[in-house]
């Protein structure tokens, strides 16, 4: 059985009498680039933020690389890298000083040679001595995918990773996400860009207000659709709250 890292068993969560992920239950294998989909408010971001310890469930539990991220959310961040749906570098750094300063909190060797790395593997060298509050949103979504891959996780959880980029950077990483998991390492992404799921994920989820309506393989869904789309389509439209 393929080693699994990302695992919940009916992970719920509520905000007073909303419900905003209800019992949910999955598990990511190692190596796979794992999609979460859902439309605007199926509960996407409030499962990355309960899988990261940045908020804890209301009901079921969790396990991230082994660790329970309620019980141990350090660890899991020490150990996962992320990116937050909001884009948010400290303001009063650079982006070259902010990579040192994730560089150095992770005990990174060759930590200049990395970040040099990454500026120019993104194209934002130029930004390097730019403030962070200075950085338009495209940039600050260049630095934040940075510094969530400096540390080359095992595994990155990671929340709408690209949104702001133009189509030119979007091929760019997700080539690098693609042979990234190819290299035994693992990705859990949310998005709602279907498009986006469909050309590089191999297993995905879907959530619909709150509640899970699929967990399966992309080869799965295209055996018996013309893509990821018309079934997405079809399987939120037929849903009814029960």
């Amino acid at each position: 059985m393929s080693e699994q890292v990302v695992s919940t068993d009916n992970l719920s969560k509520s905000y007073g009498e909303t419900l905003a992920v209800n019992r949910v239950s999955i598990n990511v294998r190692k190596g796979s680039l794992f999609g979460l989909l859902g439309p605007n408010g199926s509960g996407k971001t409030t499962m990355i933020r309960m899988l990261t310890g940045q908020i804890y469930p209301t009901g079921g539990s969790a396990r991230v690389l082994g660790y329970d991220p309620a019980a141990n959310p350090i660890r899991v961040r020490e150990l996962v890298g992320i990116i937050p749906e909001q884009e948010s570098p400290p303001s009063f750094l650079t982006a070259g000083e902010y990579l040192h300063f994730v560089g150095n909190i992770r005990n990174l060797e060759n930590i200049e040679e990395q970040v040099e790395w990454w500026l120019d593997f993104l194209e934002f060298s130029d930004k390097r001595d730019v403030l962070c509050k200075d950085l338009s949103r495209g940039t600050r979504q260049k630095l934040m995918f940075a510094q969530a891959f400096l540390h080359r996780p095992v595994l990155a959880v990671i929340d709408e990773p690209l949104i702001n980029f133009d189509p030119l950077v979007q091929q760019k990483v997700k080539e690098y996400l693609i042979h990234y998991v190819k290299a035994g390492n693992t990705v859990f992404f949310s998005t709602h860009i279907l498009e986006v799921a469909e050309e590089i994920c191999s297993d995905i989820a879907i959530l619909h207000q709150g509640n899970l309506l699929f967990l399966g393989s992309i080869a799965t869904v295209l055996e018996g659709y013309t893509g990821l789309s018309a079934f997405f389509i079809s399987l939120v439209k037929g849903y009814r709250v029960a």
